[in-house]
Parts: C-alpha cells; sequence; structure tokens
C-alpha cells in the first residue's frame, strides 16, 4: 500500500490529492520557471492522443493547419479596445533584443543591452486573433476566398499570480481555430459547429460529461460577440470551463480591415470565429474520475491500456509466464492496444499493482504459473473488478472490457453531476448549497450584471452557462433567483476553477 499512501484523500483535502495524484502519475513536475510547468512523457502522451483525435475531428469539417508567430507587435492588441482591456494585466513583453554582461556575480552577471531596445516591444503570444486577422487581411479579397478555415497547435504565455499544474499555468499549449465567414449567420453556425466538435470529444473520448450553452456579456471572451463554453464538474463538485467558442462578430475585421469583394461588387467586412481548449482537458480528466489510489484514465486517452504483470517464483516459472506474456502482449499490439509488459525483477506483483494504479493504466493482466497452466489470464480493472479470461480470443475479450470501462466512467460522472445539480433553486437554497456542497444550481437569471457582480461577491459563483435548449429544465423560470425580478433566461451558477 506504499504508493497509494502517498496520496491524500480525496475527502481530507481535494486540492492535495489532485496534485499528488498528477505526480504520483508522473503527468507533469514543476520547473524552475516560477508558475510554468514540466509535462512528463506519460502526461504528454495523453495530450498527443488529444490532439489526435481533434485534430482528425477538425480535418473532417474541413479545417487547416497552420502555424503564426509566437511575437506579436504590441500595436496589434490596441487595435481592438475590449481585447486589449481584457488581455492588458496578463502579458508578457519582450523589449530587448539581446544582452551585455555587467561583469557583477549571480544573477546581476548579465542586463539588457540598452543599444538593443526595441522601437516597438512584442508581446508574447496570450492569444493570436490579432497576429492571424493581420494575416488573413492580406489573403481574403473576395467572397471566392470564404470561408477561410485554419486552426494552429501552439503554446500560450498569460501572467498567472496563482497557479496549479494543468489548471491554471502561465504557460499553457491548447489549439486555437480562427475562421472567416461571409455572414454572421455562418460565423455562428461555425462557432456552434465547433462546440459540438468538444462535446463530443469530451463526452465520447474523455468520458467526461459537459453542458454547453452561452456565457453572459461579463463572462464572454474580450472582443467577442457572444462565447459559447462547455462545462464540466469536478469530483469536489466545482465547474471546470472544459473549451469555448467564439463568434467574434466583425470587431477584429473591422480593426484589421479584413474585407471581401461580394459576388455584387461590393466591399463586406468578413464575420470571424476563434475556440480552443488547452491542457486544461488534462486536468478536467484527473478530476473527473481518479480516485485516491492515483490516476483513473479513461481507455481511449491512456498512454497504457493494458499492463501486463506476469507472476513467478522459479527461474522455470519465470520463463513460462515470460514466454506467455509476450505472446499476450503481441497479440493485443496487432490488436491496435497500447500494451506494456512488465517484466522487471527489481518490484514484487504487488508494489508493481500499485505503481500501474497510480498512472492510471484501465485494465491489468496477471499471469502466474496456475494461469499458464490452465490456458487463462486473470483481468484486473482499474475502477475494481477482476475475473479469469480464456487466452484463447483474449483480444476481443480486452477490447469489450475496456469499451465497458469507458462507458461506465461516462456513466458515474453523468450520475454524480445529476445528483449534485439542483434545479429551480430559491435564493434561500443557492446560499445554502453554495456555502455546503456546491454543484450546479439552475435558476431564473435577470440578465443584471450588477445582480451577477452581487452574486460572485457573496457566494464566489458565477453564471457557468446560460443552458442550451436540451439542458434547460422542463419549466422555465419566470423570476430571477437573487433579485426577484422577471427573469430572462434560465442560468446555470457554479462556483469554478
Amino acid at each position: 500500500m506504499a504508493q497509494a499512501q502517498k496520496i491524500t484523500p480525496r475527502a481530507k483535502d481535494f486540492s492535495e490529492w489532485y496534485n499528488d495524484v498528477v505526480m504520483q502519475a508522473e503527468l507533469a513536475d514543476h520547473s524552475p520557471v516560477r508558475g510554468c510547468m514540466v509535462i512528463r512523457p506519460h502526461g504528454y502522451r495523453i495530450w498527443e492522443l488529444m490532439q489526435h483525435a481533434l485534430d482528425d475531428m477538425f480535418k473532417a469539417t474541413g479545417h487547416q493547419n497552420a502555424y503564426f508567430p509566437l511575437f506579436i507587435p504590441m500595436s496589434f492588441l490596441a487595435k481592438e479596445a475590449e481585447h486589449v482591456e481584457g488581455f492588458a494585466k496578463e502579458v508578457a513583453l519582450v523589449t530587448h533584443t539581446r544582452l551585455k554582461a555587467t561583469g557583477k556575480a549571480g544573477a546581476q552577471a548579465l542586463m539588457p543591452d540598452p543599444e538593443s531596445a526595441l522601437e516597438e516591444p512584442l508581446v508574447v503570444r496570450p492569444t493570436s486573433e490579432t497576429i492571424i486577422y493581420a494575416m488573413f487581411a492580406k489573403w481574403i479579397h473576395s467572397y471566392r476566398d470564404l470561408p477561410l478555415l485554419m486552426n494552429q497547435w501552439c503554446n500560450i504565455v498569460r501572467w498567472e499570480l496563482r497557479t496549479r499544474l494543468f489548471l491554471r499555468t502561465t504557460e499553457f499549449l491548447w489549439q486555437e481555430g480562427h475562421t472567416a465567414h461571409a455572414t454572421e449567420a455562418e460565423a455562428d453556425a461555425e462557432a456552434r459547429q465547433m462546440l459540438g466538435v468538444y462535446r463530443k470529444f469530451q463526452e465520447d473520448w474523455m468520458a467526461m460529461p459537459v453542458i454547453t450553452g452561452r456565457k453572459t456579456d461579463s463572462e464572454k471572451f474580450a472582443g467577442a460577440l457572444r462565447t459559447y463554453a462547455l462545462e464540466a464538474l469536478m469530483q469536489d463538485n466545482k465547474a471546470l470551463q472544459a473549451g469555448t467558442s467564439h463568434n467574434l462578430g466583425q470587431n477584429f475585421a473591422k480593426a484589421f480591415n479584413v474585407q471581401y469583394q461580394t459576388a455584387a461588387g461590393g466591399l463586406e467586412y468578413v464575420w470571424n470565429t476563434s475556440w480552443g481548449v488547452t491542457t486544461r482537458m488534462i486536468g478536467g480528466l484527473v478530476m473527473t474520475h481518479s480516485d485516491d489510489n492515483g490516476l483513473v484514465c479513461p481507455p481511449k486517452l491512456a498512454p497504457v491500456q493494458v499492463v501486463i504483470v506476469p507472476i513467478w517464483k522459479s527461474e522455470e516459472e519465470r520463463g513460462q509466464v515470460l514466454g506467455v506474456g509476450g505472446q499476450v502482449k503481441d497479440e493485443l499490439t496487432k490488436a491496435g492496444l497500447r500494451v506494456e509488459l512488465d517484466a522487471r525483477d527489481s518490484l514484487k506483483p504487488g508494489a508493481k499493482y500499485f505503481e500501474w494504479e497510480a498512472k492510471g493504466v484501465p485494465l491489468r493482466l496477471e499471469i502466474g504459473p496456475r494461469d499458464v497452466a490452465a490456458g487463462q489470464v486473470m483481468t484486473a480493472r482499474r475502477t475494481g473488478g477482476k475475473a479469469p479470461a480464456r487466452l484463447d480470443g483474449l483480444g476481443g475479450v480486452v477490447r469489450k472490457t475496456l469499451d465497458e470501462v469507458q462507458a461506465a466512467l461516462f456513466q458515474a460522472a453523468t450520475d454524480r453531476r445529476e445528483a449534485h445539480s439542483i434545479r429551480g433553486v430559491t435564493k434561500q437554497q443557492f446560499l445554502e448549497f453554495m456555502k455546503g456542497v456546491g454543484g450546479f444550481a439552475y435558476g431564473g437569471f435577470c440578465g443584471s450584471p450588477a445582480c451577477e457582480a452581487e452574486i460572485k461577491q457573496q457566494t464566489g459563483a458565477t453564471v457557468r452557462v446560460l443552458p442550451d435548449p436540451e439542458f434547460r429544465s422542463a419549466e422555465a423560470p419566470r423570476t430571477c433567483m437573487w433579485c426577484g425580478k422577471p427573469s430572462v433566461a434560465e442560468a446555470v451558477w457554479a462556483q469554478a476553477y
């Protein structure tokens, strides 16, 4: 139990539990640069699997990958008023092109060379709307050039005072899609379509149920006409914004003069969208499924889907079980599964179990001398449950088991979310709910920013989304649950990361 005991129980301290799981699973580590993390191979492999799945979905919807500069002229951010206000306090600046030696020791041994000061400082990419739409202005001339559908995989830098591995770091990895369209309706359809792509990925691959909807004006992306979002509920009943998709309107098009000639010969500004998800999804995966023994990873995104642990006492038994283990590994690998054979003699089987459990491997196959004699293996699910399985036809059994684990994780997370959601909430219920266990609270909203701000100040809860029709309550609320004025929409509130 040594491995499991290194992880703080969720009930004792959820924040410490989360950090322990990330560290024990070897997903990431703290770096020498404050606020930045090192993504370790096991964690980066999850990101690669996420990338591959999403990239296929993007390309299936007509998008192409491109790459734009890390550095953006500072004046570009100033061209869109809401945008500059939204990001001004988060940007990192490059002001000089070289350093010079000072002759001093330690951290003061170098200083920026005053003669190398840039005429215009460069912003380290906090998001790429400005640099991308400056290029769109060069590439778009006619209605025939539309729609223009692009995506890039890159890193982002936004100064953060309080950081947590994967959830909030100064530098993080993401993808950002950027598109240009002839009409507002086409742009909105694009923003909604990509929200749907994200939802499919997060539910089918991450086994993480989400609710979708529109952000309020106070919560929308700086410079957007409207923002759509996906919200998931973590095991501590706090919400996690799992992705956003923005209808940017014509704000950036006007700022960067992105115009096209219509079929009738006139000039019109394009309508833009942007949308993105980040390595924050790995944090969401951890907090949605994991337990007090470590990471629980959905099979579709598990770096190792199956680990084979041979068990022996003598050299003769060692040869037998390793021989069968090797054959099983070859068979499952040929079937397209990600498999490891743990043949280390430096660890006992129990220690191996705990190590692989902490890393979230969905399925363990144990092979001892008795199993070899019986022509079977013992299967052990990460989520609980052991059963023998015949060697003959093992590939089909393993695939079916992994599919069952994937489905069960999604169902468990969905049931947990619904058990911690309340509808038709009154003000008193809301106050008690947010002071207590918390979760998603559905209720009427008057639409007032002042009301929204007061709720946040008194409870720490924010409007996560104005939910899409399928997530709304059967009966539309008539009054605002906070102030009692007429309701303009149902809202979902929660405390959030």
